[in-house]
Protein backbone atom coordinates (compact mmCIF):
# COMPACT_ATOMS: atom_id res chain seq x y z
CA UNK A 1 0.00 0.00 0.00
CA UNK A 2 0.44 3.88 -0.51
CA UNK A 3 1.84 5.08 2.97
CA UNK A 4 4.57 7.99 2.96
CA UNK A 5 7.34 8.32 5.03
CA UNK A 6 8.40 12.10 4.68
CA UNK A 7 6.89 14.70 6.37
CA UNK A 8 6.24 17.13 3.84
CA UNK A 9 4.12 14.50 1.97
CA UNK A 10 1.87 13.37 4.48
CA UNK A 11 1.37 17.29 5.64
CA UNK A 12 0.29 18.02 1.55
CA UNK A 13 -1.90 15.09 2.68
CA UNK A 14 -3.54 16.77 5.90
CA UNK A 15 -3.92 19.54 3.46
CA UNK A 16 -5.47 18.01 1.01
CA UNK A 17 -7.96 16.10 3.85
CA UNK A 18 -8.81 20.10 5.09
CA UNK A 19 -9.71 20.93 1.87
CA UNK A 20 -11.99 18.16 1.24
CA UNK A 21 -14.01 18.01 4.76
CA UNK A 22 -14.13 22.01 3.97
CA UNK A 23 -15.55 21.50 0.67
CA UNK A 24 -18.09 18.39 0.16
CA UNK A 25 -20.93 20.45 1.93
CA UNK A 26 -20.74 22.57 -1.40
CA UNK A 27 -22.52 19.88 -3.34
CA UNK A 28 -25.11 20.37 -1.16
CA UNK A 29 -25.39 23.70 -2.07
CA UNK A 30 -25.71 22.75 -5.54
CA UNK A 31 -28.72 20.56 -4.82
CA UNK A 32 -31.08 22.83 -3.96
CA UNK A 33 -34.86 21.67 -2.75
CA UNK A 34 -33.11 18.41 -2.17
CA UNK A 35 -33.86 17.44 1.59
CA UNK A 36 -30.62 16.69 3.78
CA UNK A 37 -32.64 13.56 4.74
CA UNK A 38 -32.64 12.47 0.91
CA UNK A 39 -29.19 13.76 0.02
CA UNK A 40 -27.35 11.78 2.77
CA UNK A 41 -28.59 8.52 1.32
CA UNK A 42 -26.13 9.22 -1.85
CA UNK A 43 -23.78 11.28 0.49
CA UNK A 44 -23.12 7.66 1.94
CA UNK A 45 -23.27 5.86 -0.59
CA UNK A 46 -20.01 8.48 -1.98
CA UNK A 47 -18.53 7.43 1.38
CA UNK A 48 -18.51 3.63 0.93
CA UNK A 49 -17.55 3.89 -2.84
CA UNK A 50 -14.65 6.40 -2.46
CA UNK A 51 -13.24 4.08 0.78
CA UNK A 52 -13.53 1.18 -1.75
CA UNK A 53 -12.40 2.73 -4.68
CA UNK A 54 -8.86 4.13 -2.43
CA UNK A 55 -8.89 0.54 -1.06
CA UNK A 56 -8.35 -1.50 -4.19
CA UNK A 57 -5.93 1.32 -6.04
CA UNK A 58 -3.81 3.18 -3.16
CA UNK A 59 -4.49 0.26 -0.51
CA UNK A 60 -2.54 -2.76 -2.90
CA UNK A 61 -0.36 -1.13 -3.90
CA UNK A 62 2.86 -3.35 -4.25
CA UNK A 63 0.60 -6.20 -2.73
CA UNK A 64 1.97 -7.73 0.75
CA UNK A 65 0.30 -8.48 3.97
CA UNK A 66 -0.12 -5.02 5.38
CA UNK A 67 -2.28 -4.50 1.41
CA UNK A 68 -6.00 -3.75 1.57
CA UNK A 69 -7.40 -7.20 1.18
CA UNK A 70 -4.49 -9.29 3.13
CA UNK A 71 -5.18 -6.61 6.19
CA UNK A 72 -8.77 -6.90 5.92
CA UNK A 73 -8.63 -10.49 6.00
CA UNK A 74 -6.28 -11.01 9.00
CA UNK A 75 -7.79 -8.06 10.94
CA UNK A 76 -8.53 -8.74 14.73
CA UNK A 77 -12.47 -8.40 15.79
CA UNK A 78 -11.65 -5.46 18.00
CA UNK A 79 -9.85 -3.44 15.60
CA UNK A 80 -12.70 -3.79 12.97
CA UNK A 81 -15.22 -2.92 15.58
CA UNK A 82 -13.17 0.27 16.78
CA UNK A 83 -14.05 0.95 13.31
CA UNK A 84 -16.91 0.46 12.46
CA UNK A 85 -18.10 2.16 16.15
CA UNK A 86 -15.85 5.57 14.73
CA UNK A 87 -18.09 5.61 11.72
CA UNK A 88 -21.49 5.17 13.54
CA UNK A 89 -20.38 7.44 16.00
CA UNK A 90 -19.09 10.27 13.39
CA UNK A 91 -22.73 9.49 11.81
CA UNK A 92 -25.02 10.61 14.42
CA UNK A 93 -22.51 13.85 15.54
CA UNK A 94 -22.70 14.95 12.01
CA UNK A 95 -26.77 14.59 11.92
CA UNK A 96 -26.93 16.21 15.71
CA UNK A 97 -24.34 19.33 13.78
CA UNK A 98 -27.39 19.49 11.02
CA UNK A 99 -29.84 19.75 13.67
CA UNK A 100 -27.89 22.26 15.90
CA UNK A 101 -27.69 24.30 12.48
CA UNK A 102 -31.48 23.75 11.94
CA UNK A 103 -32.63 25.19 15.00
CA UNK A 104 -29.95 27.48 16.76
CA UNK A 105 -28.21 28.61 13.40
CA UNK A 106 -24.52 28.07 12.25
CA UNK A 107 -23.32 31.28 14.46
CA UNK A 108 -24.39 28.85 17.42
CA UNK A 109 -23.60 25.44 16.58
CA UNK A 110 -20.29 25.70 14.41
CA UNK A 111 -18.48 27.32 17.35
CA UNK A 112 -19.81 24.95 20.05
CA UNK A 113 -19.86 21.63 18.18
CA UNK A 114 -16.65 22.18 16.05
CA UNK A 115 -14.81 23.97 18.76
CA UNK A 116 -15.92 21.32 21.32
CA UNK A 117 -14.62 18.32 18.86
CA UNK A 118 -11.45 19.85 18.15
CA UNK A 119 -10.72 20.52 21.85
CA UNK A 120 -11.65 17.03 22.85
CA UNK A 121 -10.42 15.37 19.65
CA UNK A 122 -6.50 16.90 19.92
CA UNK A 123 -6.59 15.74 23.89
CA UNK A 124 -7.65 12.34 23.44
CA UNK A 125 -5.49 11.19 20.43
CA UNK A 126 -2.20 13.02 22.11
CA UNK A 127 -3.23 10.72 25.12
CA UNK A 128 -3.41 8.13 23.05
CA UNK A 129 -0.73 8.81 20.48
CA UNK A 130 1.92 11.34 22.09
CA UNK A 131 3.67 12.96 19.26
CA UNK A 132 4.80 16.46 18.03
CA UNK A 133 5.88 19.90 20.48
CA UNK A 134 2.67 20.18 22.78
CA UNK A 135 3.17 23.63 23.41
CA UNK A 136 2.80 24.34 19.51
CA UNK A 137 0.26 21.49 18.81
CA UNK A 138 -2.52 23.20 21.56
CA UNK A 139 -1.06 26.75 21.27
CA UNK A 140 -2.02 25.82 17.56
CA UNK A 141 -5.52 24.47 18.36
CA UNK A 142 -6.24 27.71 20.89
CA UNK A 143 -5.71 30.29 18.00
CA UNK A 144 -7.90 27.62 15.89
CA UNK A 145 -11.01 27.86 18.15
CA UNK A 146 -10.17 31.79 18.21
CA UNK A 147 -10.87 31.62 14.45
CA UNK A 148 -13.84 29.73 14.48
CA UNK A 149 -15.15 31.79 17.31
CA UNK A 150 -14.49 34.74 15.64
CA UNK A 151 -15.95 33.43 12.17
CA UNK A 152 -19.19 32.93 14.98
CA UNK A 153 -19.15 36.44 15.68
CA UNK A 154 -19.45 37.51 12.52
CA UNK A 155 -22.44 34.98 11.59
CA UNK A 156 -23.98 36.09 14.43
CA UNK A 157 -24.25 39.84 13.61
CA UNK A 158 -25.07 38.99 9.39
CA UNK A 159 -27.73 37.22 11.16
CA UNK A 160 -28.98 40.29 13.62
CA UNK A 161 -32.23 39.56 14.95
CA UNK A 162 -32.09 35.57 14.94
CA UNK A 163 -32.88 33.99 18.08
CA UNK A 164 -31.42 30.45 19.26
CA UNK A 165 -32.79 28.02 21.45
CA UNK A 166 -31.68 25.85 23.79
CA UNK A 167 -32.06 22.91 22.56
CA UNK A 168 -29.73 23.85 19.91
CA UNK A 169 -26.86 24.23 21.99
CA UNK A 170 -27.62 21.61 23.85
CA UNK A 171 -27.42 19.54 20.19
CA UNK A 172 -24.26 21.69 19.49
CA UNK A 173 -22.73 20.28 22.58
CA UNK A 174 -23.47 16.71 22.00
CA UNK A 175 -22.29 16.90 18.52
CA UNK A 176 -19.46 18.26 19.24
CA UNK A 177 -18.35 15.80 22.36
CA UNK A 178 -19.14 12.73 19.48
CA UNK A 179 -16.99 14.47 16.82
CA UNK A 180 -14.65 14.58 19.11
CA UNK A 181 -14.82 10.87 20.07
CA UNK A 182 -15.07 9.44 16.73
CA UNK A 183 -11.36 9.81 15.74
CA UNK A 184 -9.66 8.12 18.98
CA UNK A 185 -11.77 5.18 18.20
CA UNK A 186 -10.26 4.89 14.64
CA UNK A 187 -7.16 5.34 16.24
CA UNK A 188 -7.49 2.65 18.14
CA UNK A 189 -8.34 0.16 15.61
CA UNK A 190 -4.59 0.75 14.35
CA UNK A 191 -2.77 -0.26 17.42
CA UNK A 192 -2.14 -3.09 18.62
CA UNK A 193 -1.76 -7.13 17.01
CA UNK A 194 -3.63 -7.33 13.91
CA UNK A 195 -4.45 -3.81 13.77
CA UNK A 196 -6.30 -2.06 10.82
CA UNK A 197 -4.10 0.42 8.05
CA UNK A 198 -5.50 3.24 6.69
CA UNK A 199 -7.55 1.80 4.10
CA UNK A 200 -9.01 -0.64 5.87
CA UNK A 201 -10.06 1.54 8.57
CA UNK A 202 -11.14 4.29 5.63
CA UNK A 203 -13.32 1.20 4.66
CA UNK A 204 -14.95 -0.56 7.65
CA UNK A 205 -15.60 3.49 9.09
CA UNK A 206 -17.67 3.96 5.73
CA UNK A 207 -19.42 0.54 6.50
CA UNK A 208 -20.05 1.61 10.08
CA UNK A 209 -21.52 5.65 8.96
CA UNK A 210 -24.11 3.51 6.63
CA UNK A 211 -25.16 1.18 9.35
CA UNK A 212 -26.06 3.46 11.66
CA UNK A 213 -27.66 5.73 9.22
CA UNK A 214 -30.09 3.27 7.78
CA UNK A 215 -32.30 3.42 11.06
CA UNK A 216 -31.34 6.83 12.18
CA UNK A 217 -31.58 8.83 9.11
CA UNK A 218 -34.72 6.59 8.42
CA UNK A 219 -36.17 7.95 11.78
CA UNK A 220 -35.13 11.67 10.54
CA UNK A 221 -36.69 11.15 7.89
CA UNK A 222 -40.34 10.52 9.40
CA UNK A 223 -39.42 13.14 12.30
CA UNK A 224 -37.92 16.09 10.30
CA UNK A 225 -35.55 19.01 11.55
CA UNK A 226 -37.37 21.84 12.45
CA UNK A 227 -38.98 24.13 9.58
CA UNK A 228 -38.71 20.32 7.21
CA UNK A 229 -41.44 18.36 5.71
CA UNK A 230 -41.70 14.50 6.17
CA UNK A 231 -40.09 13.03 3.04
CA UNK A 232 -40.41 9.34 1.66
CA UNK A 233 -38.43 6.94 -0.57
CA UNK A 234 -40.37 7.40 -3.32
CA UNK A 235 -39.30 11.31 -3.09
CA UNK A 236 -36.05 9.54 -3.14
CA UNK A 237 -36.83 7.96 -6.53
CA UNK A 238 -38.18 11.06 -8.08
CA UNK A 239 -35.70 13.27 -7.32
CA UNK A 240 -33.36 14.75 -10.33
CA UNK A 241 -30.44 12.42 -11.43
CA UNK A 242 -27.89 15.55 -10.81
CA UNK A 243 -29.00 15.57 -7.45
CA UNK A 244 -28.17 12.29 -6.86
CA UNK A 245 -24.67 12.68 -8.45
CA UNK A 246 -23.73 15.70 -6.47
CA UNK A 247 -24.45 13.53 -3.21
CA UNK A 248 -22.42 10.70 -4.40
CA UNK A 249 -19.81 13.43 -5.54
CA UNK A 250 -20.60 14.87 -1.92
CA UNK A 251 -19.58 11.82 -0.02
CA UNK A 252 -16.72 10.85 -2.27
CA UNK A 253 -14.81 14.29 -1.48
CA UNK A 254 -15.77 14.00 2.15
CA UNK A 255 -14.68 9.88 2.27
CA UNK A 256 -11.39 10.76 0.01
CA UNK A 257 -10.52 13.22 3.03
CA UNK A 258 -10.44 10.78 5.48
CA UNK A 259 -8.70 8.44 3.89
CA UNK A 260 -5.82 10.95 3.37
CA UNK A 261 -6.62 11.88 6.91
CA UNK A 262 -5.85 8.63 8.11
CA UNK A 263 -2.74 7.87 5.95
CA UNK A 264 -1.06 10.82 7.18
CA UNK A 265 -1.84 10.14 10.54
CA UNK A 266 0.12 6.52 10.26
CA UNK A 267 3.45 8.13 9.24
CA UNK A 268 5.79 8.14 12.00
CA UNK A 269 6.46 12.11 12.80
CA UNK A 270 2.92 12.95 12.99
CA UNK A 271 0.15 10.72 14.50
CA UNK A 272 -3.65 11.10 15.37
CA UNK A 273 -3.60 14.35 17.44
CA UNK A 274 -2.04 16.24 14.36
CA UNK A 275 -3.49 14.83 11.49
CA UNK A 276 -7.00 15.33 13.15
CA UNK A 277 -6.05 19.08 14.23
CA UNK A 278 -5.17 19.90 10.85
CA UNK A 279 -8.04 18.29 9.40
CA UNK A 280 -10.42 20.32 11.36
CA UNK A 281 -9.04 23.47 9.94
CA UNK A 282 -11.70 22.23 7.55
CA UNK A 283 -14.36 24.84 8.87
CA UNK A 284 -12.23 27.46 7.96
CA UNK A 285 -11.95 26.28 4.40
CA UNK A 286 -16.09 25.89 4.65
CA UNK A 287 -15.86 29.72 5.60
CA UNK A 288 -13.60 30.88 2.70
CA UNK A 289 -15.81 29.12 0.45
CA UNK A 290 -18.83 30.66 2.14
CA UNK A 291 -16.66 34.23 1.73
CA UNK A 292 -15.09 34.54 -1.91
CA UNK A 293 -17.48 31.84 -3.69
CA UNK A 294 -20.86 32.04 -2.41
CA UNK A 295 -20.86 35.53 -1.24
CA UNK A 296 -22.43 35.16 2.12
CA UNK A 297 -21.35 38.12 3.56
CA UNK A 298 -21.81 40.37 0.22
CA UNK A 299 -24.61 42.23 2.28
CA UNK A 300 -23.03 42.00 5.78
CA UNK A 301 -22.85 45.02 7.93
CA UNK A 302 -19.50 46.35 8.10
CA UNK A 303 -18.77 45.36 11.62
CA UNK A 304 -19.63 41.56 10.57
CA UNK A 305 -17.16 41.96 7.08
CA UNK A 306 -14.66 43.41 9.53
CA UNK A 307 -13.77 40.35 11.35
CA UNK A 308 -13.06 38.07 8.58
CA UNK A 309 -9.52 39.02 7.70
CA UNK A 310 -8.91 38.69 11.64
CA UNK A 311 -10.80 35.29 11.32
CA UNK A 312 -8.00 33.79 8.69
CA UNK A 313 -5.48 35.34 10.51
CA UNK A 314 -5.73 33.53 13.66
CA UNK A 315 -6.53 30.64 11.73
CA UNK A 316 -3.20 30.66 9.58
CA UNK A 317 -1.49 31.23 12.46
CA UNK A 318 -3.07 28.19 14.68
CA UNK A 319 -2.40 26.07 11.08
CA UNK A 320 1.18 27.29 10.61
CA UNK A 321 1.82 26.32 14.60
CA UNK A 322 -0.13 22.57 14.28
CA UNK A 323 2.04 22.38 11.13
CA UNK A 324 5.70 22.81 12.42
CA UNK A 325 4.65 20.79 15.46
CA UNK A 326 5.90 17.44 14.18
CA UNK A 327 9.51 19.10 13.16
CA UNK A 328 10.36 20.83 16.15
Amino acid sequence: MFQPEAYGIALLLMFASMFCWGSWANTQKLTAGYSFQLFYWDYVIGVIAASLLWGVTLGSLHGGPSAFFPNLSQASLSSLLFAAAGGAVFNIANLLLVASIAIAGMAVAFPIGIGLALVVGVVLNYILAPQGNPILLFGGVALVVAAIVIDAIAYQRREAGRKSTMNGVRLSIASGILMGLFYPLVAKSGMGEHALGPYTVAFVFALGVALCALPLNAWLMLRPFAGEHKVSMSDYWGARSNWHVWGVIGGMIWSTGALFNFVASHTNMVGPAISYAVGQGATMVSAAWGVFVWHEFAQAPRESRRLIPFMFICFLAGLAAIAVAPIF
